[in-house]
């Protein structure tokens, strides 16, 4: 018997998608899986426009619900970052349906708000690619792994020192210092917290991971690893520390752990952090 195809909802929680996505996409889909591809489903609000958003709020959080609370799906992907998940996660917290805890949901950066909350709500998240990644240098490898880990689970998909059973949890740094102290702050009991950033002063950096790891939520963690910190914004003169020292500094001042480097960050290298055992 043919195995059945997985069905994958695209959501815009943040930013508009390119038109171009859903042949990309598609394309590298049918080239990894012939016949047996999934059926990747691009929901129409991915392509609204309200200013910067895809949509309005309302519209981008009756989206998410449309396919999260969906029995039909079996993941629902993030179509890519840029800033509005704050925006709708009330909306979208306060309308989960049983079924929304089924699912698999994968994305990153400002999707991290809805990782999160869905994390709290019980459901199976995963920080890695958005299919918004298919446009980066190397993009197709970024596409090829988000999907072989939403139909397969499949192991070289995890970033590496999360593949021997160790809890984690991945977020952009500036998204988590957000989070902290709100209700959906992430439970980071006895994770590995992994944290990467882009296009960002060191300085910012600085001044979040001192929020991140003076907070009870963020000394809950079992330790730290770094990942990419990319494009940094050139201060004059330079920041005094770089981004591992800043980490260092900020894990030594909350006597926790510094593990190490992460394979993750805003590139198409950027490797998958399920906040969940595989086994689940």
């Amino acid at each position: 018997m043919a195995r059945a195809r997985k069905r994958i909802g695209v959501v815009a929680p943040g930013a508009r998608l390119e038109a171009a996505a859903p042949d990309a996409v598609a394309a590298i889909a049918d080239a990894l899986y012939g016949a047996e591809a999934p059926e990747i489903i691009f929901h129409p609000q991915c392509f609204l426009q309200d200013g910067h958003f895809a949509g309005p709020d309302a519209a981008r959080a009756a989206a998410f619900l449309d396919v999260a609370n969906d029995p039909a799906f079996d993941a629902v992907w993030f179509a890519r970052g840029g800033y509005g998940a704050c925006r709708m996660v009330e909306a979208a917290a306060d309308g989960l349906a049983p079924a929304a805890r089924d699912k698999l949901y994968l994305g990153y950066s400002d999707a991290g708000v809805l990782l999160a909350m869905l994390d709290r709500a019980g459901c199976r998240v995963a920080h890695g690619p958005m299919a918004s990644d298919f446009k980066r240098a190397g993009g197709d490898a970024a596409i090829k792994r988000a999907l072989r880990f939403l139909v397969e689970r499949a192991p070289d998909t995890i970033e590496p020192s999360a593949r021997a059973g160790v809890r984690a949890a991945a977020f952009n740094i500036t998204i988590l210092s957000t989070l902290i102290a709100t209700p959906y702050e992430p439970d980071l009991s006895g994770r590995v917290l992994m944290l990467e950033d882009v296009g960002e002063y060191l300085y910012r950096i600085d001044r979040e991971l001192f929020h991140i790891l003076s907070s009870p939520a963020g000394r809950r963690a079992a330790g730290v690893r770094l990942g990419r910190v990319s494009e940094i914004t050139p201060n004059d003169p330079p920041f005094a520390l770089n981004e591992e020292e800043i980490v260092r500094h900020w894990c030594a001042r909350a006597g926790m752990a510094y593990l190490g480097r992460a394979d993750i960050g805003h590139d198409s290298g950027n490797m998958i952090v399920p906040f969940f055992d595989l086994g689940d």
